[in-house]
């Protein structure tokens, strides 16, 4: 009995460690020549020849992590947002029976440390931390059981909200869309098990938000899949999946730090007004 204890813990070790030595972390960075995506190796990015959900190669050439310039880990042709998905946030509102979907702009999207600046009229700014959702290979209504195998991996992201607009305006394009509202990283994440990570969004240090994905309303393979029976999802395509809890307005000179488990931090100022990055 206690052969078969020890052989129980070892092959359970052995999976931990085998499903560790999986995950990889990707990003994308600025350099002299334009921007490379890359691959994170302890302190270096070794440099690929293209996206590495486009099948990128090494290169040979390395940089230093702490010296490179991170940029946001996808350069999506498609922004896809979630709302109301986790029972945390919904308030009065009832849930519904379908992913509720919107649309973002890859305009939107900026790298960690990248400021957040308000547009003119903008007073009432939120932060909403939210696990990111990169695909890897182009998917069209595709099953959710199928939906994994096309989920390249991770990222976080603010779905930076201006909620007088929101509620005011006849679509959201504005409330949602502007020029930096879509921050996204600091690293593309695969290997993880993204249906139960911590996610954490602090202001000022602040805790703000704290869940775990496994409370989504949606998981990630029911949105992809609902997702795909409408638009044809590509590489690099990205889903924000929704925001827990409450949100509050942000100001200028404020740090918003978006926190996933096994992701890294996301880290954005609010820029003083009529500034620009």
């Amino acid at each position: 009995m206690k052969a078969l204890r020890a052989l129980s813990i070892i092959g359970a070790l052995a999976g931990a460690l085998s499903a560790e030595a999986q995950v990889a972390k990707y990003v994308r960075y600025a350099h002299d020549a334009g921007a490379s995506y890359g691959k994170v190796d302890g302190d270096q990015i070794r440099q690929l020849d293209g996206a590495p959900f486009l099948g990128g190669k090494p290169t040979g050439e390395t940089t230093p992590l702490s010296s490179a310039e991170l940029l946001a880990p996808a350069e999506p042709g498609k922004v896809i947002a979630i709302g109301f998905n986790y029972g945390s946030h919904l308030g009065d509102t009832e849930r519904a029976p379908h992913p509720g979907v919107f649309i973002k702009l890859p305009s939107a999207i900026v790298g960690t440390g990248a400021e957040i600046v308000f547009p003119e009229g903008a007073s009432n700014v939120h932060f909403e931390g939210e696990l990111v959702i990169v695909i890897g290979k182009t998917a069209s209504r595709v099953s959710k059981e199928e939906a994994a195998d096309y989920i390249f991996g991770i990222t976080a992201g603010n779905d930076v909200s201006e909620r007088d607009w929101q509620r005011d305006d006849l679509q959201w394009f504005r409330a949602k869309a502007s020029d930096t509202f879509g921050p996204l990283g600091p690293y593309l994440v695969t290997g993880l098990n993204y249906g139960d990570l911590l996610l954490e969004t602090r202001l000022n240090g602040k805790v703000m938000q704290k869940q775990r994905t496994s409370d989504l309303l949606f998981d990630c393979h029911e949105i992809v899949s609902y997702v795909s029976q409408f638009v044809t999802l590509e590489p690099g395509d990205i889903i924000f999946t929704g925001t827990p809890g409450s949100t509050s307005p942000m100001k200028p000179g404020d740090l918003v730090e978006i926190e996933i488990e096994g992701v890294g931090i996301l880290e954005n100022r609010v820029a003083s007004p009529g500034t620009d990055e």
